[in-house]
């Protein structure tokens, strides 16, 4: 790599910050983040970074507040410190499923995130999967919006599926998952759910025909799992052969876990967007693919200043 670029990270996902640095044959700064005893965070770049070109990756995952609040704060070091250019790199960005409102006195959250991380001092974001492809206009800086269907899809041709329908588990999700099936010359299906609150809902009808085919339900992420699960279930009352579920984002909070290794899924497909370590040990479904090299393409080109637009499907 060209002189000037710099790698940090914070706390919420060193393993990926060094599969990244792999990638880019470089190495992840010396950074020190720390907390007084009342938990007030602190941090510190033990490195010169006057002038370079500064990716900070650090996915606001969960706990989001914590990984959120180091963030802000590295970026802030990285502005006083005289960098040259700061890039949020934020490959799960929380709070995005908060980016409208659908109640009275409720706030936008998504859009307060985002002018957290302008004001703190970023040039540029780069993220993976938004949940709502509207969030980039909450910024008003530059923001390089990939897509892990290349890490995805790569993975699934890869295997042997009989007469394979994608799913979409809701409405909101049929475009992810028509393109997904155009790609795989596979066929489309949707879920007609009603979510009674959030965190809550219920599979009602299948449209599109699954029966004695092999399925794959396709969404952005799965957080408790519920809606996964309870597709997965109707599916099979519809009588599809086998069941997959894949997603970029596995937030897997809650009775997620469980709720996985009691359904008829056979294999959860995800990325490491989130670190997943201890989940796999617990979930044996769980299929992690790495979403390094794609990211560290991404930097390199934002670096060179060169087009990234061929990642951008």
């Amino acid at each position: 790599m060209p002189e000037g670029i710099k790698l940090l990270c914070g706390n919420a996902h060193k393993v990926l910050a060094t599969e990244v640095a792999e990638y880019l044959d470089i190495t992840v700064c010396d950074t020190t983040v720390t907390n007084f005893s009342d938990g007030e965070l602190t941090v510190q770049i033990n490195e010169n970074v006057r002038g370079s070109d500064i990716f900070v990756l650090q996915p606001t995952c969960p706990p989001v507040n914590d990984n959120l609040m180091e963030l802000l704060l590295l970026i802030d070091a990285l502005k006083r410190a005289s960098a040259g250019r700061i890039t949020a790199v934020i490959p799960y960005y929380g709070y995005g499923r908060q980016d409208r409102k659908v109640q009275p006195r409720v706030p936008i959250s998504s859009k307060l995130v985002a002018d957290l991380i302008t004001v703190a001092g970023t040039n540029r974001v780069l993220t993976v999967d938004l949940h709502a492809g509207q969030i980039q206009g909450f910024f008003n800086i530059p923001v390089d919006h990939l897509y892990a269907s290349p890490v995805l899809l790569d993975h699934i041709r890869k295997r042997d599926f009989r007469d394979l329908v994608i799913v979409s588990p809701d409405a909101g999700g049929v475009e992810r998952a028509r393109a997904f099936a155009k790609r795989l010359d596979a066929s489309l299906a949707i879920i007609d759910k009603r979510r009674e609150k959030a965190n809550v809902s219920e599979a009602m009808n299948v449209i599109g025909d699954v029966k004695g085919r092999d399925t794959i339900i396709l969404d952005d992420m799965i957080d408790t799992a519920g809606t996964t699960t309870q597709a997965a279930s109707a599916l099979t009352e519809k009588g599809a052969r086998r069941v997959f579920a894949a997603c970029t984002h596995a937030v897997l909070s809650g009775p997620a876990i469980e709720r996985l290794n009691n359904s008829v899924i056979e294999e959860l497909i995800v990325t490491n967007t989130i670190p997943l370590d201890s989940k796999k040990e617990r979930c044996k479904k769980l299929t992690v693919l790495s979403i390094a090299p794609l990211l560290g393409e991404a930097i390199k080109r934002i670096h060179e200043e060169s087009s990234i637009s061929s990642l951008f499907v």
